[in-house]
């Protein structure tokens, strides 16, 4: 299948819509969104705690495969119920919305099944680990009901400061992007143990590129989210490299990587993240734009902006804005307000796997050959 891989058709397809609030919530127009977790882990829990802060917004029930999850989720939540299945939590009809928190490789599945259900779906990031999985994530969201609203976990998109300086940057305040820089260097995740030695895969499913996509698919994609969201576009050529240089007790993804982006206009995109231990003592999550009057770093902590070499404006990130994407998710529901952001979410994703695909194979990529499934 050849995917639509213009950035006409990306940007139109993705764009909000307003539809009466009265036909998206029925006649619960005035009451609480109701959400169904789907994956109890420690991001379902994490995020579903978001919308549980929200006045407008309840978590309504919960779905796992282990009972130690269940547990969790059920001293979080005593008035949710307990779905054993995720057909039973898609065919509960008081569900109005899933967040979908489930092991990166399920998620084109549960995404696609949550369409048919036609939920309301915040779903976690990436759209799925590999070509095949971005490109049924894609087909189903060009299927889905323009009632429902679909939200992806990329919440840089979301933050206010994140907002700002992509609206500096597009503006050509600064003159046109020079070049790119952005990196994810810092700890990971903990490995997970005292389980079962047949559940070790999915327990710690971070930590096998078949189940996660690598750090660069499975964490990375924020960054190469970000660019393709400053640059209004994606890159078309990527060459790069990945070494395990401390992480040799578990799985088999790497802990190092460097990669080299090109866009279409010739402009460089460079990449750089690693993973060595859980506090490495030194970090920086961070992508900066250099323009021709100018520069901007923006980060998850807040920005900079620079002109002829110093900072003239600087502000600082106080919350962790995946809140914002929780509460605008909850607000466009409310409201009609929808959007479909699995369609540019899939196309970061895709990015993140064209990376991947050169740096294990060791030769370039194009945007091209990753989209010939």
């Amino acid at each position: 299948m050849q995917l639509d891989n213009t950035r006409r058709g990306f940007v139109k397809s993705a764009a909000f819509s307003i539809v009466a609030a009265k036909s998206v919530r029925g006649s619960q127009a005035n009451s609480a969104v109701t959400i169904g977790l789907v994956g109890c882990g420690n991001r379902g829990m994490h995020v579903s705690g978001l919308f549980a802060k929200n006045e407008n917004a309840r978590v309504a029930a919960y779905n796992d495969i282990y009972e130690d999850r269940f547990q969790v989720a059920a001293q979080r939540y005593s008035g949710a119920k307990r779905h054993n299945t995720l057909d039973a939590m898609l065919n509960d009809k008081s569900i109005d919305a899933v967040l979908i928190a489930t092991p990166a490789f399920l998620h084109p599945e549960h995404f696609e099944r949550a369409v048919g259900a036609k939920k309301h779906i915040f779903l976690e990031k990436p759209a799925g680990v590999d070509a095949a999985g971005c490109q049924r994530v894609l087909r189903a969201a060009r299927k889905a009901d323009p009632t429902k609203r679909i939200t992806m976990d990329y919440q840089q998109r979301y933050g206010k400061d994140y907002r700002k300086m992509q609206a500096l940057v597009r503006s050509g305040e600064l003159g046109r992007v020079l070049q790119v820089r952005a990196a994810w260097m810092g700890g990971g995740p903990p490995v997970k143990k005292g389980h079962a030695k047949e559940e070790e895969r999915i327990r710690n499913w971070f930590f096998y590129r078949e189940l996660s996509g690598d750090i660069l698919i499975e964490q990375d994609c924020h960054n190469i989210d970000v660019v393709n969201w400053f640059m209004g576009t994606h890159p078309v050529r990527v060459s790069g490299s990945g070494a395990r240089m401390s992480r040799t007790d578990i799985g088999d993804i790497y802990d190092s990587l460097s990669c080299t982006f090109q866009f279409e206009d010739g402009t460089i995109f460079s990449y750089a993240a690693n993973q060595f231990g859980q506090d490495p003592g030194y970090s920086d999550v961070s992508e900066t734009f250099v323009c021709e009057k100018g520069t901007v770093n923006v980060s998850r902590r807040g920005y900079s902006v620079y002109r002829k070499g110093k900072p003239v404006e600087e502000a600082k990130t106080t919350h962790d804005i995946t809140l914002d994407n929780v509460n605008e998710f909850v607000e466009g529901v409310r409201t009609g307000k929808m959007e479909n952001a699995a369609l540019w979410g899939a196309e970061s994703s895709l990015v993140a796997v064209m990376a991947l695909t050169a740096c294990t194979s060791g030769q370039p990529m194009t945007w091209e050959k990753v989209n010939q499934v």
